[in-house]
C-alpha cells in the first residue's frame, strides 16, 4: 500500500473514531465475505462494519484522541463503528457471534472507556434506549399519579375529619343537653 494511500484510510479511520459513538473490535477470522455482508447489513444504518489494519487503526486511534485499543487490535481484526443505538449494535453484534462463531467479540470503547468483551455482552443485555425511556416515562408518570392523589387526599380526609368532629360535638350537645333536662 503507497504512503499516500495509508494517510487515506488513516484519515478516513480517524473521522470514522470521531463521528461514532462508540466501536466495537471483532476477530472476523474464518469468515466468509458472504457472512460478512450479511453482518453488515444485520447492523443496518446504526454501525458501519470494516475490517481494519491494525498498525493504521493504532494511528488513527491515537491521532482521534480513543486510548487503550492497542492490546485489543492482534491478530485480524475489524471494528464496529456505531453511529446508532449502541446497544442495538451491541445486540446485532452478540447474535451474529452465535450463530456464527468465527466472530469474536474482543472488546470496544464507549465514552471514553475502554470496554472489554464481558462489558460489550453486558451492554448488549441491556433494553434498547427507546425501552429505557418508556420506562422511565411510565416511572415519572405514576409518581405523578401518586402525588395527585396524595394532595387530593388531604382535603378529603379534612373534610372527613371535620364532619367527625362536627358529628361528635353534635352527640356531645345532645347528651349534655338530656342531663340538663333531666336535672
Amino acid at each position: 500500500m503507497a504512503r499516500a494511500d495509508k494517510a487515506a484510510v488513516v484519515a478516513e479511520l480517524k473521522n470514522e473514531f470521531e463521528s461514532s459513538s462508540a466501536t466495537v473490535l471483532t476477530e472476523y477470522r474464518g469468515l466468509t465475505v458472504a457472512q460478512l455482508k450479511e453482518l453488515r447489513r444485520s447492523l443496518g444504518d446504526t454501525a458501519k462494519f470494516a475490517v481494519v489494519k491494525n498498525t493504521l487503526t493504532q494511528i488513527a486511534a491515537k491521532d482521534a484522541g480513543v486510548e487503550g485499543l492497542e492490546p485489543l487490535l492482534q491478530g485480524p481484526s475489524a471494528i464496529a463503528f456505531i453511529k446508532g443505538d449502541v446497544v442495538e449494535a451491541a445486540k446485532g453484534l452478540r447474535e451474529f457471534s452465535k450463530a456464527n462463531p468465527l466472530l469474536v467479540i474482543k472488546g470496544g470503547y464507549l465514552e471514553g472507556k475502554t470496554l472489554d468483551a464481558a462489558e460489550v455482552t453486558k451492554l448488549a443485555d441491556l433494553e434498547s434506549r427507546e425501552v429505557l425511556l418508556a420506562k422511565l416515562a411510565g416511572a415519572i408518570k405514576a409518581k405523578q399519579g401518586q402525588a395527585a392523589a396524595m394532595f387530593n387526599a388531604l382535603p378529603t380526609q379534612l373534610a372527613q375529619l371535620s364532619e367527625a368532629l362536627r358529628a361528635k360535638r353534635a352527640e356531645s350537645g345532645e347528651a349534655v343537653t338530656e342531663e340538663a333536662s333531666a336535672e
